[in-house]
């Protein structure tokens, strides 16, 4: 994805659309997912942080890319669950979980120069997913599109609000 902006639009209208059939995804929930959108995108700290200087700091090898792996993206997933409340962990998890994975499912759909994608069961396994390459990163339409499904998902979530006020 082009934009970190798009991870979100897809995080917000996923949850937004289940919320219509979970009453306990409420507005907390959806931030929730898509702050789980982010997780991923950890990789950026490398452009302030380099590897290099992490190693050195920790003695031992060390790669910001895991955060771009299942594996990686799971064990993030379960460091904010530990931040989460005991009473709000199972949700907020699930929600967390379900941001990230939006991310990779997009980003498991980029034209990349190998045709293969990013590693999502590691560490299990070191095998890439091959990729459709349905858009490059640097493309602003999917950003555009997703944009337009998130204004349409916002717009039909309003309308069922307010047709479920008048049947009150």
């Amino acid at each position: 994805m082009p934009d970190l902006l798009a991870h979100v639009f897809i995080a917000y209208s996923v949850c937004r659309i289940l919320s219509w059939r979970l009453s306990w995804l409420t507005n907390q929930y959806i931030t929730l997912g898509m702050v789980g959108a982010f997780i991923p995108d950890l990789v950026k700290i490398k452009l302030v942080i380099p590897d290099w200087r992490v190693e050195q700091l920790l003695g031992v090898p060390f790669s910001w890319e895991s955060f771009t792996t299942g594996g990686g993206v799971l064990l993030s997933t379960l460091i904010g669950v530990v931040l989460l409340s005991a009473t709000e962990r199972r949700k907020g998890g699930t929600v967390l979980a379900l941001g990230a994975l939006t991310h990779l499912i997009a980003d498991s759909l980029l034209r990349t120069p190998t045709g293969r994608s990013t590693q999502l069961l590691w560490p299990i396994t070191q095998y890439t997913t091959p990729t459709p390459g349905l858009y490059l990163s640097t493309q602003p339409e999917p950003t555009i599109v997703t944009g337009g499904c998130a204004i349409l998902v916002w717009g039909i979530h309003q309308y069922r609000v307010k047709d479920s006020k008048a049947e009150s």
